[in-house]
């Protein structure tokens, strides 16, 4: 691998990190709490239009991604549409500003989050679509896991920001490291939970550019008027081929199940937390940044199991992790731990839920490493990159709406935040059941269609 290769990998890393702290800081830790404590004011009622935000995020870009994959294939180049996704991404995080306290208008904020969510959906999208022409063989897990691990490392990063210079600590005025929160912002009115969505664009901009300057890409192949219907032909035969490949088409829905289930404890995590536990801020801070730093550990480990063993071993080991932390948030609350009642002002609640934070994250950050590589084998001869990484949005988004209007109709019906979260667990169940016919996945480039 030349000097030339590497800068460009390692900027093709980068951009994880860059698209991270939307994850952590708006999707999961910080500002989603905050939109439902604060924003709505009702834990349930806040919980239940977050899902409905997110369900509708995930199924635009569900409709939209297979077909923009297809036509980017046929353009080539992937870094115009990144640059073109990372307009509205930007615009959507600096308007979260907007979420005033017990705001009359929640639907101006939550549309904000949407467009943000699909813009960094598919900026992820091209540039996961990138891989495959960075790195082939043996090494594609490798990087695929250090990527997610700087991600993570991207988000730890994020929150320490937030906790030192941002948010005061629990019961003072001043942060973790003893000054007033920069910029004067105020947390009566919620300001350092809404900074958050500068913050990520902010620094979005900073650290996408990397890839922009130093990453090759596709050479540009044909305009976007011819490739509109050609990449739409391609994607239709895409589709109907793959009934003849039914080890890579059973890893799509195997796939769409279990990681609709991931995104969901990861968009409800946070704003669990904040119902059933009664976590500020801060402790929401702490949890962050134990998640963001056991994901950047399980990632890179992840990546190394991946390298030796192949990626689907190392997701199912995954999933049973995720399983195992779904239950222990399930049996958590303020008065029991495991269905064991706590006496009252225990600590011990707050310590579990820190540890399954850890758990999650680094079962969070395997899952996902080892996901991208096992589409990489899957698809490899048969699909295009960016038709397959479209349809890998499209499988892990065509449900994406389910998973949080599950929980929104849950947490609706049964009035209880706790019970609200318990369809990820079967989601978890059923994906690791598909997995069974997924052939390949355990030595690499060797994979067959069964």
């Amino acid at each position: 691998m030349t000097h030339s290769d590497s800068r460009g990998i390692r900027a093709w890393m980068m951009f994880d990190w860059a698209n991270q702290p939307f994850q952590t800081l708006i999707v999961t830790f910080i500002f989603a709490p905050y939109f439902v404590a604060s924003v709505v004011g009702d834990p349930v009622q806040g919980q239940a239009l977050w899902g409905t935000a997110t369900a509708i995020g995930g199924f635009a870009t569900a409709i939209l991604a297979p077909v923009v994959g297809a036509v980017a294939d046929r353009t080539g180049a992937r870094k115009p549409w990144i640059a073109a996704f990372s307009i509205p991404y930007v615009i959507g995080c600096l308007g979260l500003w907007l979420a005033t306290p017990e705001s009359a208008t929640p639907w101006l904020v939550l549309s904000l989050f949407i467009i943000a969510f699909i813009g960094s959906e598919f900026t992820l999208l091209f540039n996961n679509a990138m891989l495959p022409d960075l790195v082939r063989g043996r090494e594609t897990g490798r990087i695929s896991g250090s990527g997610w691990a700087l991600g993570y490392a991207g988000g730890l990063a994020s929150l320490i920001i937030v906790l030192t210079l941002m948010a005061p600590a629990p019961g003072g005025d001043k942060t973790l490291i003893g000054i007033a929160p920069i910029l004067g912002l105020d947390p009566d009115t919620g300001e350092p939970a809404r900074a958050t969505g500068p913050l990520a664009a902010i620094w979005f901009i900073i650290f996408a550019l990397p890839l922009f300057l130093f990453t090759p890409d596709t050479p540009r192949r044909g305009n976007l008027t011819g490739a509109v219907g050609a990449g739409l032909r391609d994607l239709i035969a895409t589709v109907k081929n793959l009934r003849h490949h039914r080890s890579l088409t059973t890893y799509l829905i195997a796939s769409m199940i279990y990681r609709d289930a991931l995104a969901a404890l990861f968009a409800f995590g946070g704003i669990y937390a904040r119902g059933v536990l009664d976590w500020g801020l801060f402790q929401l801070g702490v949890f962050g940044i134990i998640a963001a730093g056991t994901g950047a550990i399980g990632a890179w480990l992840g990546g190394r199991a991946d390298h030796r063993f192949g990626p689907r071993p190392v997701i199912r080991a995954s999933i049973w992790l995720l399983i195992v932390v779904s239950l222990i948030a399930l049996l958590t609350s303020r008065e029991s731990v495991l269905m064991i009642p706590v006496a009252p002002g225990s600590t011990l609640p707050d310590i579990v839920f820190f540890i399954a934070g850890g758990l999650l994250g680094a079962g969070a950050g395997i899952l996902q490493a080892a996901s991208r590589t096992l589409l990489i084998d899957q698809a490899r001869g048969h699909v295009d990159a960016g038709q397959a990484f479209g349809l890998y949005a499209l499988s892990g988004k065509a449900t994406a709406f389910f998973g949080p209007a599950a929980i929104a109709i849950a947490t609706t019906l049964t009035g209880s935040q706790r019970l609200g979260v318990s369809p990820v667990i079967l989601l978890f169940l059923i994906g690791l059941f598909l997995l069974r016919w997924v052939s390949g996945g355990t030595d690499r480039g060797n994979g067959t269609d069964s």
